[in-house]
């Protein structure tokens, strides 16, 4: 059981390379360099330590993994100490791994921070993967990612074993009995005690507000005056959460593929919902078929996996969930949308493989039953973030709403709304994030009209919400979860003028679907 439809730069991160760090020291080092008139990082008043603001880094090749080989010789790790607790910055530390490749030209401009979102995508495993799509840039910005608290190499939490996680696959996300609904509330206790038994002291310190704080640490160990950043899906809650902590840093903040931050628990659930069945809509209309007739389909064949499993050539059953999760993925990028079908027609046929396979792309599964972490970290990070905790019964009075918003996704979205943060032990800290960011210099929002996972309504309300002069609209009308190198070239241009240029477009710029 998870956030099915997660806030990340999914499609990108299929094809992402898992990247090793040395666990560089935070020591002197080769390569190291420090403008010495970076703005000084505060936590209230009270101004950091030496021993944080003045650490260098210690830059070095980056190793292998059991899973991976090394990005290759443009790539340097390093680690970066911050505080465990950001009330106490003179306290204990932990270490965030981090991962840059040198800016390639002659006129640079400095650190360009990447966040592919999740909440609990590894930037450190992400970034070499994605330097292809961001290659001009590369010339002028040195490209640095990083895991934050709580995920990968940086302290990275285990809420499960992967036996446990295949097991909780066959738990009903729908449930239809009160046996079934007991299963599925039992299951979110477990996680959450997992959670606490693995991640420790560090469950109450992985916040969007505790990564936002580490990320103006390490603008200043960088040696920035202003902090550049490119935020891609979650990572655009994360970067209006810094603007507004820290305005008076802002330097160029692209937000692609933005989280609505005016949205409760419920209402993502409800956004994510709408917009994956307007790309249901869009993908079934593609084909030929009435969007009605066909979503009706689709909901049909996932009530009858409900009750009976299907085979898979593994020997695996494709559950309802699992088939959900399969129907999500392909949705990411209109590219995919051949593969869906496929996996459909398959599954009408009585044989899951096809979804299964899908479902594990999703889950991150590889052929010997390993998974990744990035849900379990999600989960980890986002239940400290949210405040709300809807109740069983809440839940059941908000199905139907769900249901009528969309048969296919409404029900999963809705049971998730119960079960995500069920037994959590520690208390959320807000219902809403703040991102008013008054003073800071103009940040550009893009939206895309056919963005499954974060719908393109969710970019005026961060935009609105930054503030006016602040935040600035760009609107892309295509399909898949993001627009920056989504296949348009407005959209392209527009932000490497931004970010290369400083070139601010008028707020509201429309790139047409074929620009």
């Amino acid at each position: 059981m998870g956030r099915f439809v997660r806030w990340a730069a999914v499609t990108a991160a299929a094809a992402l390379l898992a990247a090793g760090c040395s666990g560089g020291s935070s020591g002197g080092g080769e390569g190291d360099e420090r403008s010495g008139s970076a703005r000084p990082t505060t936590t209230g008043a009270k101004a950091l330590p030496d021993a944080l603001t003045s650490q260098k880094l210690g830059w070095e090749r980056c190793e292998a993994t059991a899973d991976s080989s090394p990005p290759g010789r443009d790539w340097q790790c390093a680690t970066l100490k911050v505080p465990l607790d950001w009330s106490k910055p003179d306290g204990a530390t932990i270490g965030l791994a981090l991962i840059r490749s040198k800016a390639r030209g002659g006129d640079r401009i400095g650190s360009l921070l990447f966040n592919f979102g999740g909440p609990g995508a590894s930037g450190v495993a992400g970034m070499p993967g994605y330097a292809a799509t961001v290659s001009l840039l590369r010339e002028r910005y040195d490209l640095v990612s990083w895991d934050p608290r709580g995920v990968g190499a940086s302290e990275g939490v285990r809420c499960r074993s992967d036996k446990e996680t295949q097991a909780a696959e066959a738990v009903d996300a729908t449930p239809d009995t009160p046996a079934e609904e007991r299963a599925y509330l039992r299951d979110a206790t477990d996680f959450a005690q997992g959670c606490e038994k693995g991640a420790g002291r560090l469950l109450a310190h992985v916040s969007t507000t505790d990564t936002a704080r580490d990320m103006d640490l390490m603008r200043q160990v960088l040696g920035d005056t202003e902090l550049h950043y490119f935020g891609i899906s979650y990572g655009t809650q994360l970067g209006g959460v810094y603007a507004h902590l820290f305005p008076e840093n802002v330097g160029r903040l692209v937000l692609d593929a933005v989280v609505d931050p005016t949205a409760d628990l419920v209402d993502h659930r409800k956004n994510q919902a709408r917009g994956f069945q307007r790309a249901l809509d869009n993908y079934l209309e593609s084909t030929g078929q009435d969007p009605e007739k066909g979503t009706r389909k689709i909901a049909d064949l996932l009530e009858r996996i409900d009750a009976d499993p299907l085979d898979t050539y593994s020997g695996r059953k494709l559950t309802q969930v699992l088939a959900f999760t399969g129907i999500v993925l392909p949705l990411y990028r209109q590219d995919s949308w051949p593969s869906l079908t496929s996996a459909l027609d398959t599954a009408e046929q009585g044989d899951g493989s096809e979804l299964l396979a899908l479902a594990d792309g999703y889950n991150e599964r590889d052929a010997s039953g390993r998974y990744g972490l990035l849900t379990q970290s999600q989960r980890v990070i986002s239940c400290l973030d949210d405040k709300q905790r809807p109740t069983l019964a809440e839940t059941k009075q908000l199905l139907p709403e769900f249901e009528r918003i969309s048969p296919v996704f409404g029900p999963f979205l809705g049971w998730d709304a119960a079960g995500w943060c069920h037994d959590w032990p520690v208390p959320g800290q807000y219902a809403t994030p703040e991102v008013s960011a008054p003073g800071a210099a103009p940040v550009l929002v893009i939206g895309n009209t056919g963005d499954p996972a974060t719908p393109y309504e969710g970019a005026r309300r961060m935009a609105d919400e930054l503030g006016k002069g602040v935040g600035v609209e760009l609107t892309w009308k295509g399909e898949g979860h993001g627009a920056y190198g989504n296949g348009s070239d407005c959209v392209n241009s527009t932000v490497n003028a931004y970010l290369l240029e400083g070139t601010v477009p008028k707020n509201g710029k429309v790139c047409g679907r074929r620009q």
